[in-house]
């Protein structure tokens, strides 16, 4: 099998040999148990629920699930909800989480539109990225965020600080629509409206923008070449063009009402994140988990480092019939290795062996990520523990 081509008919032979020998369960298990910050944190998690991490694997390996989502932490463990008092059993916490998906960019690319993509219209993704990460650690104070690339067409993000995983829905919604500008259907021709003076977050928002804007939508998109720009219409009496010296829209306008800001305006509904807000309002809303395997394109659902977030390129990740293909690679080191599984139990020398596997193929960079996200919790908890000490020895 090529290693760029992926079949989804194989992936029935694939996903067997992909939980046994490659999803990375240890780092997954740290993640979703949170250091066990409460008794029942881990097995209280909807949507099939597990005790140890033990049991999570044997069950992965046994139903090999096609798809993985990951839901709220309940007041009791899903599994048994049918057996605990009614109205007792209710979603406690959840990552603060966000979607976003290309699709809802098709007005403003064309590229590409559906489920398709390029690295053209990826910039969208970088942009997003970088707006929404800078607010939710600047403008709320989070530090917690995984970034994750979707596997197809979108990214999503989950902000795991615990405050963040305590919000209530009316407290989600609130971020939610603070990260939320470009409103309106597709019948609504201009979807960004802005007033004076502009909101310091925007202005942030307009100073990301900024930087990939000729790029994106002059070069790349050339939207002054398209017949379908709409924006003329917008303001009565407008007219758009593009100074290349100055890198910047320019705009003239008789219109008396609302034109002052439309040339940012024009950017911001370009390429301003476009968030799916029901994911992010709603406590017991599913989202794909990492490390899922997009049934469509075989690629993984891998963490996005975001020092290099510039190169990222989705069509790089590995897709799963690449990785187990690597894994079949004999390599010298392993005789070695394997006499050393009759001094360990079969747990340990599962896990020493899953390791040894993933970091054999091009899906050990994105563990790597993973790794050095999950270290900066550890760190922020034993910080927040120390703190706690100190307190109490003062009392």
């Amino acid at each position: 099998m090529s290693t760029s081509d992926y079949d989804p008919a194989c992936l029935p032979d694939l996903l067997p040999l992909y939980y046994r020998r490659l999803f990375p369960f240890s780092q997954y298990y740290r993640w979703l148990s949170y250091g066990g910050v409460s008794k029942n944190y881990f097995q209280n998690r909807e949507y099939q629920s597990f005790t140890t991490q033990n049991e999570l694997e044997k069950e992965m390996q046994k139903m090999v699930p096609y798809k993985i989502d990951i839901g709220a932490v309940y007041s009791h463990r899903p599994s048994q909800h049918n057996a605990v008092k009614s109205g007792t059993f209710q979603a406690l916490e959840k990552e603060l989480v966000f979607d976003i998906d290309m699709t809802d960019y098709d007005d403003v690319r064309r590229c590409c539109s559906a489920a398709d993509i390029c690295s053209k219209c990826w910039t969208l993704m970088t942009i997003a990225i970088r707006i929404l990460d800078r607010a939710l650690r600047e403008d709320f104070g989070f530090h917690h965020l995984l970034w994750v690339y979707s596997g197809r067409r979108g990214v999503h993000c989950w902000v795991c600080d615990d405050a963040a995983r305590k919000l209530s829905v009316a407290a989600r919604s609130a971020v939610a629509e603070y990260l939320s500008l470009v409103k309106g259907g597709e019948e609504t021709v201009r979807k960004v409206v802005l007033s004076d003076p502009i909101h310091p977050f925007i202005n942030h928002s307009l100073s990301v923008v900024e930087r990939y804007f000729q790029q994106y939508a002059i070069v790349d998109q050339d939207i002054l070449g398209s017949k379908e720009i709409k924006f003329h219409n917008s303001l009565e009496g407008s007219s758009v063009s593009y100074d290349l010296h100055f890198s910047c829209v320019s705009v003239k306008s008789n219109s008396k009402k609302g034109g002052q800001y439309f040339d940012k305006e024009i950017m911001l509904q370009y390429c301003y994140p476009r968030l799916d807000v029901n994911v992010s309002k709603g406590v017991n809303h599913l989202l794909k988990s990492p490390f899922s395997v997009h049934p469509k394109t075989g690629r993984i659902s891998v963490p996005i480092d975001l020092k290099e977030l510039d190169t990222f390129d989705p069509f790089e990740v590995p897709t799963i019939s690449l990785i187990c293909e690597e894994l079949e690679k004999p390599r010298a080191e392993e005789a070695e290795e394997d006499d050393m599984k009759d001094k360990e139990n079969e747990q340990e020398a599962g896990e020493r062996r899953r390791i040894r596997d993933y970091k054999r193929t091009s899906l050990a960079k994105y563990v790597k990520v993973f790794d050095r996200f999950l270290e900066a919790m550890a760190r922020s908890r034993k910080g927040e523990m120390l703190k706690k000490s100190d307190l109490q020895k003062d009392f």
